[in-house]
């Protein structure tokens, strides 16, 4: 292992770190905000205090990829494509119609999905969901008497399978990843993905909160400014974190600049599909089944690609 120590002084320092930076960042929220005087203030820190506890949540994550195994991980990330889909279909108008449709997606889909995961089936795996479920699902809608927008409503089940579970399913995917000889482990690899992720989201909302600037059209929370500075201190970040990755430094370094690229474009994109929906946007406290689509924008888009850049580069090292 690089720095000379072992994976599992690695798993335990790392860990720590995390649980450290969380119960500060908790606490400095809780005393800010008793601070605040004005209300632009407290709504400024509640957003900022969400993204601290979804650190929570990564620690959670953490925990079960070193220590309850790839299974459990797989269940929870499964329940997480659940809750998340589920938010995706209360935002978009369904018939009566769609019933099957929505039935074969929530209760044979996403576990298919996760099985197909486990079993390390990369060749069916990728593309079960984007080519059979494609072709599938507007056969099974179309058995019904109903062409009201047919398109549309195929459509919107689609891409709501597509962004909640084909993209999330690739994170924990990154576990499959036999790694050993280049001195590090699947476990800090999907961990050195999330943590871009984390905090590319968090140090971005801190930046626009303080620096301030042209809000984006459809996030009201993020700037143009602090999404240029937020995005260059996580990249700086991720550059810093190479030593837990199998990567080299520079590669490291190319690594969060695709992650933070890629999940700016999720977050942009998400928020205008809930524009679209006619959504307001929210940015509550509760994380299983609300506002999970604006918190997971960024993992949605950037999981496949690295995925995909991650599977090529051991390709052409093994």
């Amino acid at each position: 292992m690089r720095l000379g120590i072992t994976l599992q002084e690695t798993y335990t320092l790392v860990l720590t770190v995390l649980v450290l930076l969380a119960i500060f960042g908790t606490s400095y929220c809780q005393w800010a905000i008793r601070k605040a005087t004005t209300a632009e203030q407290i709504e400024r820190i509640k957003v900022v205090n969400s993204r601290v506890k979804m650190g929570w949540w990564l620690i959670v994550i953490f925990t079960l990829a070193f220590w309850a195994g790839p299974i459990v991980l797989l269940i929870v990330f499964a329940l997480v494509s659940f809750f998340t889909f589920r938010e995706f279909v209360a935002l978009t108008p369904t018939k009566v119609s769609d019933h099957w449709a929505l039935v074969v997606s929530f209760y044979i889909v996403i576990p298919l999905q996760y099985i197909l995961i486990g079993l390390d089936r990369y060749w069916l795996f990728t593309v079960f969901i984007p080519v059979y479920l494609f072709l599938l699902l507007p056969v099974l809608m179309s058995l019904r008497p109903d062409s009201d927008r047919f398109l549309e409503r195929v459509a919107k089940i689609q891409w709501g399978l597509m962004l909640s579970v084909y993209c999330i399913s690739h994170a924990p995917a990154l576990m499959n990843f036999d790694i050993t000889r280049f001195g590090s482990s699947p476990s800090l690899l999907l961990l050195f993905f999330l943590l871009i992720v984390f905090l590319g989201d968090l140090f971005v909302v801190m930046a626009s909160s303080y620096f301030g600037g042209k809000t984006l059209r459809d996030n009201p929370h993020k700037t143009v400014k602090g999404i240029l500075i937020g995005g260059f201190i996580t990249i700086l970040v991720g550059y810093g974190l190479f030593w837990m990755t199998p990567f080299r430094s520079w590669q490291a370094l190319v690594m969060a600049i695709v992650i933070v690229v890629t999940g700016t474009f999720g977050d942009i994109v998400i928020s205008s599909v809930k524009r679209s929906l006619g959504s307001r946007f929210m940015d509550g406290d509760k994380y299983i089944g609300r506002g999970n689509l604006e918190r997971l924008a960024p993992l949605m888009f950037s999981a496949p690609v690295y995925y995909h850049i991650t599977q090529a580069y051991f390709s052409a090292n093994w």
